[in-house]
């Protein structure tokens, strides 16, 4: 499986995102994640690549008719199935949280890293259809065994 990769600056969240990901066949997820270089526990960097994901997901199953009217949208809980992924921040002022610092704040960095996500992972789903239908279908399928 090809890793998607991509560096976005977005002036909305005065820096930059870095973000790579892929899905293999082992079982569990793997998802790191950085602000300013410094390793976090998650924060709204890593809730917006969740949303992206399922966004994107959830928009090229229905296209295709691999989930119907009537199936629920794909959770941000239901993409995590094989994925390996590396989400950093660049942030002028970053913002933690929580008792070790660990968690990243900022709440425009959400919609941002989110927006990022859906359209590059979007677009490569509609360039190679035929590893998109793989990588959706795992999903689909783990999502309908739930």
């Amino acid at each position: 499986m090809d890793t998607i990769a991509f560096e976005r600056e977005d002036p909305r969240m005065a820096g930059v995102m870095e973000v790579a990901f892929r899905w293999c066949s082992c079982p569990e997820e793997r998802v790191q994640s950085f602000a300013n270089s410094r390793p976090t526990v998650g924060g709204t960097h890593t809730v917006g690549f969740r949303d992206g994901m399922a966004a994107a997901v959830t928009a090229y199953a229905r296209e295709r008719g691999l989930l119907t009217p009537m199936d629920p949208d794909i959770g941000a809980d239901r993409i995590g199935e094989g994925l390996t992924a590396v989400v950093s921040v660049k942030l002028d002022r970053p913002e933690f949280e929580g008792a070790t610092r660990g968690v990243l704040g900022n709440s425009e960095v959400r919609d941002c890293v989110g927006q990022a996500v859906q359209d590059h992972l979007g677009r490569w789903l509609k360039q190679d259809p035929e590893r998109a239908a793989a990588v959706i279908d795992q999903i689909v399928q783990g999502a309908r065994r739930d």
